[in-house]
């Protein structure tokens, strides 16, 4: 199956990744040269670690990069695709057109999926002349990881479109749970509003950074805490998710102040190696020093 993916940064290498890994011929597009490069480079290590960890074989890894190229443009990336991912950034309009620029350049049987992770499937399916080949396909982060994936079913996806989807995914050894189009969906509205609430507990002064973590990776087995996973997902990411929950469902998303005056200044967590955390070699090495949010001057 030929697999492309528009969009190169965090998610759609990770889901290129994925999906070369699978056995599956894969093209990944973005509009930025450098981006693409740093894609293919970070896919490449990644296989590398596996092969070192015993996860693949040294051949396993080789034939995945070989199924893998990367192009600034759309029409090669696009030629003959049965499958389409985007992962461009969570604005609805830009999904919309890059949905839209893709149906002009493929087959009528091909699926037109969406990696969005908060947004209505459906607003952006009604971009397409062909709504009902659309679905959403909501990897998490990092893809290679996580083995859940959400199928998320527009109003207009059609049954032929969804098993197709269901066995995609089965395909790539992953977990689909099938879902219907609300407002973040089943994980990201109950992963942001985990993470919402984790700070404003900062902002009130009820606990610190390490402590709320730690109080959600010990007491409830959560593999990473609140904070630290919104460092990992993007504080921008997850302000523009924040925002669209707020408008759709209420205040209760309303976005935290530490939020936005955290994405205001670039502290955007991991890939900057600032967030909630300082990062280095990826791993949070101590808690970022907020002077706004210490709790030693809250308490």
């Amino acid at each position: 199956m030929r697999v492309t993916v528009i969009g190169a940064g965090t998610m759609g290498a990770g889901i290129a990744h994925v999906c070369a890994a699978a056995g599956h011929d894969v093209s990944i597009r973005d509009i930025e040269p450098n981006v693409v490069m740093d894609a293919i480079d970070t896919i490449s290590n990644r296989l590398s670690a596996g092969v070192d960890r015993g996860y693949i074989t040294a051949e396993e890894k080789e034939q995945a990069v070989d199924d893998l190229d990367g192009t600034t443009d759309l029409e090669s990336a696009l030629k003959g695709a049965d499958i389409v991912i985007e992962a461009v950034p969570e604005d609805l309009d830009l999904k919309r057109e890059t949905f839209a620029d893709a149906e002009g350049q493929v087959d009528e049987e091909t699926i037109i999926a969406t990696n969005t992770s908060s947004m209505s499937v459906s607003s952006i399916a009604a971009a397409l002349k062909h709504p009902e080949r659309a679905v959403g396909l909501h990897f998490f982060n990092p893809p290679h990881k996580m083995g859940l994936i959400e199928v998320v079913l527009a109003d207009q996806t059609d049954e032929e479109t969804a098993d197709r989807a269901e066995a995609f995914v089965d395909g790539l050894e992953k977990e689909p749970v099938v879902v219907t189009d609300t407002p973040g969906f089943a994980s990201s509205r109950l992963g942001v509003a985990l993470g919402v609430e984790a700070m404003r507990m900062v902002e009130n002064g009820v606990a610190s950074v390490e402590d709320i973590d730690a109080a959600m990776e010990l007491g409830y087995n959560h593999p990473v805490g609140p904070l630290e996973l919104t460092d990992r997902v993007g504080l921008d990411v997850r302000l523009d998710i924040c925002e669209y929950l707020h408008e759709e469902l209420g205040d209760r998303f309303e976005p935290p102040e530490i939020l936005r005056e955290k994405v205001e200044n670039g502290d955007t967590g991991k890939k900057v190696g600032r967030g909630f955390y300082v990062w280095e070699g990826g791993e949070p090495k101590d808690v970022a020093d907020d002077e706004d949010y210490d709790i030693e001057d809250v308490i």
